[in-house]
């Protein structure tokens, strides 16, 4: 492979990334699919839901997100600080992670950072997805929103929020003609 070629790839790679994380945070799901291999396999190497959190295939993976991230969910990832290896039609890389979940039905605060692990895969197609990410956790925490009696969600992705409810999506600041 060519510097060209490799340097081409390392940018289609980290673009992949981000692409993954800013879809779970704009709540994307019929777009996140495409982000993942066919057999691609998740493990957040932690116990979520009672039981060790692994998802494995793209169909599993959207659904996961889909059901466990709806609408009272509000996260935010940020990625940095990538360790990126080509060889020829795969990759692996180990990324930076910082994350904050916001669960309102629980009245949950959780942020973290941790180190995602990634395998990485060139389709048929020449476009590279994320064929599987280990999840290793620096650290975690949480916080109940009721021990915080200041907290006030005062916005929430394209949604007014009064008096803590999430109101319709906000008016169009654009006028059609």
């Amino acid at each position: 492979m060519d510097s060209l070629e490799g340097l081409r790839s390392l940018e289609e790679i980290r673009q992949v990334k981000y692409r993954s994380l800013r879809c779970v945070d704009l709540k994307l799901w019929d777009e996140i699919g495409d982000v993942f291999t066919e057999d691609a396999d998740l493990d957040y190497g932690t116990v979520a839901y009672g039981k060790p959190l692994q998802i494995a295939g793209r169909p599993g993976i959207v659904a996961f997100f889909r059901t466990k991230l709806g609408p009272d969910t509000l996260t935010s990832h940020s990625a940095g600080q990538p360790e990126i290896t080509v060889d020829g039609e795969t990759a692996t890389g180990i990324w930076q992670i910082r994350d904050t979940v916001l669960a309102t039905r629980h009245r949950m605060l959780i942020t973290g950072a941790a180190f995602h692990h990634d395998r990485y895969e060139r389709g048929a197609d020449g476009r590279w997805r994320v064929a599987g990410t280990r999840c290793v956790r620096n650290y975690e925490t949480m916080v109940s929103l009721d021990d915080l009696p200041s907290f006030k969600l005062t916005a929430a992705l394209e949604r007014q929020v009064r008096d803590g409810q999430v109101m319709d999506p906000l008016p169009s600041l654009v006028t059609q003609q």
